[in-house]
């Protein structure tokens, strides 16, 4: 097993009273898919915020590449090699797809510096063809795309641009289901290119597929951390559902303790209980109609 690109040993932060993450520890190696599932406020958020630089800790270390890192800004995070691509996209929808792909990073030639559009245009194209994706015209807008193929361009740019890590929103959070495959596609290539994926989720089924590591947060804190040998997809989706606190709630909704039935309500003094019906039985009112 590889040495991890990206650790965290018991990060937390803290904004005054309110712990949003406790003692959150995470490894992602290289070529490798880390699925981090949760419910809204279970501490995803603020995870991400962490590792892209946008948020400092306030408890624990990080490291990158073994040594303790502390990123002011996403700009000290890219530098670092890590990527973050939220769910909202930061895409001009406007914009032609080669312009967003170099959007801050454009290419620039000649003493006046202008644009290299052409040289852009082929490496946009290169990198979006190594995802197996082909736009054959990359002056159209980015708008005009699929959620997908929008995904695809994020990912494509990140890798480009020096990401080791890339950190993934909620990318199928708003598609259906033929565009949710085509971004775990893209996730599986973006792996097997060698990089270390944390993929956030709320959706147990798309993490099982590509994921080789998963953590579970609730309440900001990590309630599972398993690799993909030591628990099946069902397994997964009742802990994401809540484990054994669902199935504890389950047995007290029902009025009875594990492996019991519930004892029948009590009939008030005075009242008849009626007679359970049968599947040839029918109801009658008092003339036998």
């Amino acid at each position: 097993m590889s040495a991890p690109i990206l650790e965290l040993d018991d990060v937390g932060k803290s904004y005054g009273n309110v712990h949003a993450l406790r003692g959150c520890s995470l490894r992602v190696r290289q070529g490798e898919v880390t699925c981090v599932l949760g419910d809204n406020g279970a501490g995803k958020s603020t995870l991400i915020k962490i590792i892209s630089g946008l948020h400092d800790h306030s408890e624990g270390v990080m490291k990158v590449d073994g040594e303790a890192t502390r990123f002011g800004s996403p700009r000290e995070a890219q530098t670092g090699g890590i990527a973050t691509v939220y769910q909202d996209l930061a895409l001009a929808p406007l914009m032609s797809v080669w312009r967003n792909f170099f959007l801050g990073n454009e290419i620039r030639t000649g003493l006046l510096r202008v644009l290299d559009i052409e040289r852009m245009k082929q490496i946009c194209h290169d990198e979006l063809a190594k995802m197996g994706v082909v736009i054959p015209d990359l002056d159209r807008p980015v708008g005009g795309l699929s959620g997908g193929q929008r995904q695809c361009i994020a990912i494509a740019r990140a890798i480009y641009f020096g990401a080791r890590v890339i950190i993934l929103d909620e990318p199928t959070a708003a598609l259906g289901v033929k565009q949710s495959g085509v971004v775990l596609k893209y996730i599986v290539k973006a792996r097997d290119a060698g990089l270390g994926v944390i993929f956030i989720t709320h959706n147990p089924h798309h993490a099982y597929l590509v994921g080789n590591h998963f953590v579970i947060l609730k309440l900001g804190r990590v309630v599972l951390d398993a690799h993909r040998d030591e628990l099946t997809l069902q397994q997964l989706t009742a802990e994401m559902a809540g484990g054994q606190e669902l199935e504890e709630l389950s047995h007290e909704l029902r009025g009875a303790e594990p492996g019991k039935v519930a004892a029948p309500a009590a009939v008030p003094h005075g009242q008849v209980q009626a007679p359970e019906l049968g599947p040839g039985d029918r109801a009658t009112d008092p003339e036998g109609r």
